[in-house]
């Protein structure tokens, strides 16, 4: 299939996505046909100095954080740079509707989320690629460091962790489907970050030496309690109660708590009662909102069932195989037989049993450097 020579690249203004973007332009995509049109695209999401002030919030944004207006200003430096069309787009709404609520409310609901995934899927590889088409750009591409190839013997894209695995990322882009896939390049995939900042070096990038960004981009203080206090109070929901008790895994009250949106499932520090030996948080109940706590080895799990699936490098789970799982970003996957339970609903059954497996994270299934598919831990 011919592809349309006009890339838009997604330009964050750090340098991966700079980086991205001056090879695009300068040394082209790698295929036979001219170089492409390379065009500039900065998706504005959240205003940065909305909850400014509020429980702990700093009046003053952090400097360098990942979507702020500092990073808007050096991705059109850069775009200026490389003498390429850009242009910033506004998904405030949508990017709170998708992404900043959702957020909220799975805290409220004692799951952990993870904003990066959804924004992914609603964000970056939806809105972005219909922004693109509107433009006259048929494909997209973002510095995120991954590989995506085209398998003709089954058909379908292929996304595969990257040659820099230290910074490896598929674990949040699961969620793209083969249409996403077949539209969107990914330049780094097969660069280490050094070979990376040395590309931007090369081109003559300023920011070749700017430090990554490791927060949420949303939550201004890096505290997401303090951001969820803030948010629901500016909303009008800041009587929603979710205190409740502390309770041992024997069903013993041990202690109050004031929310379970200050909990995660595997959390040590902050838990407000005092004990001889350390205690994690082993359960999160909505419903009744008790906090169960205990021993870390009560923390491992021999099992994790996943939801919401999308598939990548099969088109569907007929039957039990064999992959590893990651169950959180930092996590090294984990050897475990994957069943279909149920429509829309997997099982997996690790050969050991694993730690702090919580619901609201990603399962990602992987077969070598192939990412199989994945869901959200329920």
């Amino acid at each position: 299939m011919k592809q349309n020579t006009t890339i838009a690249v997604a330009m964050s203004g750090g340098v991966d996505s700079s980086a991205a973007a001056a090879i695009l332009a300068r040394e082209g995509d790698g295929s036979v046909d001219s170089r492409p049109s390379v065009v500039g695209l900065t998706l504005q999401l959240w205003d940065q100095t909305r909850l400014a002030g509020k429980h702990g919030i700093p009046d003053t944004p952090k400097a360098g954080r990942c979507c702020s207006l500092d990073d808007v200003y050096d991705a059109r430096r850069v775009a200026e740079q490389l003498e390429i069309p850009y242009y910033v787009v506004n998904q405030e709404e949508r990017f709170e509707r998708d992404v900043v609520r959702p957020f909220v409310d799975e805290y409220l609901a004692g799951r952990t989320p993870i904003p990066c995934s959804l924004c992914n899927n609603h964000i970056k590889f939806d809105q972005l690629l219909k922004t693109a088409r509107s433009i006259g750009a048929d494909r997209i591409a973002t510095g995120h460091y991954a590989v995506n190839e085209y398998d003709s013997a089954r058909g379908r894209w292929i996304l595969k962790r990257p040659a820099d695995q230290a910074k490896d990322q598929t674990y949040f882009l699961f969620g793209l489907t083969q249409e996403q896939l077949a539209r969107t390049l990914f330049p780094l995939g097969h660069m280490t970050k050094p070979e990376v900042r040395g590309a931007a070096r090369r081109h003559g990038l300023a920011l070749a030496e700017k430090p990554d960004s490791q927060e949420i981009c949303f939550v201004p203080g890096g505290d997401y309690k303090q951001f969820i206090t803030a948010y629901l109070e500016e909303q009008g929901d800041a009587s929603l109660e979710t205190s409740g008790e502390l309770v041992a895994a024997n069903g013993e009250v041990i202690g109050q708590h004031t929310g379970i949106h200050n909990f995660t499932v595997g959390q040590r520090k902050g838990l407000g009662v005092a004990s001889a030996a350390p205690l994690y948080v082993l359960n999160i109940d909505p419903a009744s909102h008790r906090v169960t706590v205990g021993a870390d080895a009560e923390l491992a799990t021999p099992t994790v069932r996943a939801r919401q699936l999308n598939w990548v490098s099969i088109a569907e789970l007929t039957g039990p195989k064999r992959v590893r799982v990651k169950i959180r970003h930092r996590h090294e996957p984990a050897w475990a037989t994957l069943e279909p339970a149920g429509t829309d609903e997997v099982l997996a059954t690790f050969d050991e049993p694993q730690r702090a497996v919580t619901p609201g994270q990603a399962a990602v299934f992987y077969d070598g450097d192939e990412v199989v598919g994945g869901g959200w831990i329920v």
